[in-house]
């Protein structure tokens, strides 16, 4: 029987390779697959060094969807976003890794696994790949990746930091 894949939206992405620990993700899921939107959000700045992030960590696949038509019915996402998780339900994700609100609704309408940059910093943390979350929380907000205060809050408490 085939492996699950892990798909991934690009803002978790984004926050990971923003602060230098894209290992994280590889660590824990060995693969991560991405949708060609979320390829194409990702190299939308800093191409060129995104580009060879890409190339070099052969572990982040890209994988075509094979209905792109079905990306339409999540009205109020961006293309990325439908195209994550039409790929996620035609692959039978094992997990998907998506921050965005209105997606994440779609998500769990759709009884999609589910977590985001947040909850991957817990797993790790309790999986002992970091040994602080914290760190890493500042560093993500640093780069200006928005994570909200209360949230923010949350998983420090759940990671026994507050």
């Amino acid at each position: 029987m085939p492996v699950r894949p892990v798909i991934v939206n690009n803002t978790p992405l984004v926050a990971f390779w923003s602060i230098a620990r894209l290992d994280i993700l590889h660590t824990l899921f060995g693969e991560i697959v991405i949708p060609p939107a979320v390829r194409e959000e990702f190299l939308s700045t800093e191409k060129e060094t995104r580009r060879k992030t890409l190339r070099d960590e052969s572990w982040i696949r890209v994988i075509e969807l094979e209905n792109s038509n079905r990306t339409a019915a999540y009205a109020g996402l961006d293309e990325g976003e439908a195209q994550v998780l039409v790929l996620a339900e035609e692959q039978n994700a094992s997990l998907v890794l998506i921050d965005e609100y209105k997606a994440r609704r779609y998500a769990e309408r759709l009884k999609l696994p589910l977590s985001g940059t947040l909850g991957v910093l817990l797993l790790a943390k309790e999986e002992k790949i970091i040994p602080a979350i914290a760190p890493l929380l500042k560093a993500i907000l640093e780069v200006g990746l928005y994570l909200h205060d209360d949230l923010v809050e949350q998983v420090l408490k759940m990671a026994g930091e507050k």
